[in-house]
């Protein structure tokens, strides 16, 4: 019961996290909400990982979350030099 309730809980604030990103006034604040919404995914990962009992989900989250990071560098590196280089 409560990883489904935590499961709501996320997805609420991932929705309230997508009116960040359509009104954010900043570039750097829509980046921050997409990094912040790849996080809220690899914790929902991790909840169904517990609440189905499949391991490889664990895996999956981290990945996920190693794009995540590496893919919110390369936006930010790239919006302030102009390449990825």
């Amino acid at each position: 019961m409560i990883f489904k309730l935590s499961i709501i809980i996320i997805l609420l604030a991932s929705f309230t996290a997508i009116y960040r990103l359509v009104k954010g006034p900043t570039f750097f604040d829509r980046v921050l909400t997409v990094n912040l919404i790849g996080t809220k995914v690899v914790v929902l990962l991790v909840l169904i990982d517990f609440l189905y009992n499949r391991p490889e989900f664990v895996d999956i989250s981290i990945s996920y979350a190693l794009i995540n990071f590496i893919g919110t560098i390369a936006i930010l590196k790239l919006k302030e030099k102009g390449k990825l280089d």
